[in-house]
């Protein structure tokens, strides 16, 4: 009896990792250069164009050689922070940002349930189809949809009047308080189908003995739901909001340059088009470089913070 205890024990050891060597490195050769054409594009369009944040810290003139180039410092980080019109900038950034990821993930994950509740292959197939064509219309499509559907005389307002929900149409467009909501919608619909594919790979791989047990204990499909596809697709749920956290700032800049307009300026600017705005039309290029640059560091650093987060609680992470 001891023998097989210790014998127990000893294959539940874990596995030391195997060290890099370059005997292992051989072997593996297939491997590597195969990601050479990736490490190659990665690193000439990821991390060569970072020489170019030093504009950030100088007053750059583009006629000028780079010894040429007048430093200033932290002056345009400064005068960000102190911007009325950046701040905005970032809380509608922010604002947009999250309510895309909740809207996004809570959208997506009650999808790919229901589908994978539907028992017909023919039904599942076909709302499945539906629900991923929009991801493949370019945004300009997109917007011209939504744009068209919320004029005063588009679908929606025909809809809400025939239902007397409203007395006149509404200009959808033309105030700020709708427009985050728009967007919202906008992204939801265009991408929700394409998001469940993932959640559904996730479902697949839960052992279908575990369904069985909560038919024999007498649960309903909802309970099922909750207590075996939830919970099996959990791990699937945290690695994609750390990665949507380490988005938090890429509200988008589509959608807002083609909807926004004049009449609602304040709600749509995001940091995208700030950067557009002074570094290409008004050729400031030092300040938009450093709104870039603020926004990676934020990113990398919520990711990071996001990932500890969910190494503490122990849940599945990043790293």
């Amino acid at each position: 009896m001891e023998e097989t205890v210790v014998k127990d024990s000893a294959v539940r050891k874990p596995k030391k990792n195997k060290k890099i060597t370059w005997a292992v490195l051989k072997e593996q050769r297939q491997l590597i250069y195969m990601s050479v054409p990736l490490m190659a594009y990665i690193i000439l369009f990821a991390y060569v164009p970072i020489w170019g944040w030093t504009m950030a810290f100088q007053d750059y003139k583009p006629a000028r050689d780079f010894s040429e180039q007048k430093w200033v410092g932290f002056k345009h980080f400064e005068f960000l922070f102190k911007d009325d019109s950046f701040l905005q900038v970032l809380r509608n950034t922010l604002a947009m940002s999250v309510i895309n990821m909740i809207l996004g993930f809570t959208t997506a994950i009650i999808l790919a349930l229901l589908l994978n509740e539907i028992r017909k292959v023919f039904w599942k197939r076909t709302v499945q189809t539906i629900s991923y064509l929009p991801h493949f219309l370019s945004w300009i499509i997109v917007t011209g949809i939504v744009a068209t559907s919320l004029a005063s005389d588009g679908i929606i307002n025909d809809v809400l009047m025939k239902l007397h929900l409203i007395k006149e149409p509404i200009q959808w467009l033309s105030e700020g308080k709708y427009f985050w909501g728009i967007v919202g919608a906008s992204h939801v619909w265009k991408e929700v189908g394409w998001n469940t594919i993932i959640y559904l790979a996730a479902m697949a791989s839960i052992d279908p003995a575990l369904y069985e047990a909560a038919d024999m204990d007498g649960a309903s499909r909802y309970r099922k739901m909750f207590h075996v596809t939830l919970p099996g697709i959990k791990p699937t749920i945290i690695i994609l909001l750390i990665m949507q956290v380490g988005h938090i700032l890429e509200a988008g800049f589509e959608v807002q340059y083609l909807l926004g307009n004049g009449l609602v300026v304040d709600w749509s600017q995001t940091i995208d088009i700030f950067v557009l705005k002074y570094g290409l039309a008004q050729g400031n290029y030092s300040l938009a470089t450093a709104a870039g640059i603020f926004k990676t560091v934020v990113s990398v650093t919520l990711l990071l913070i996001a990932n500890g987060v969910a190494k503490r609680l122990g849940e599945e992470r990043l790293l």
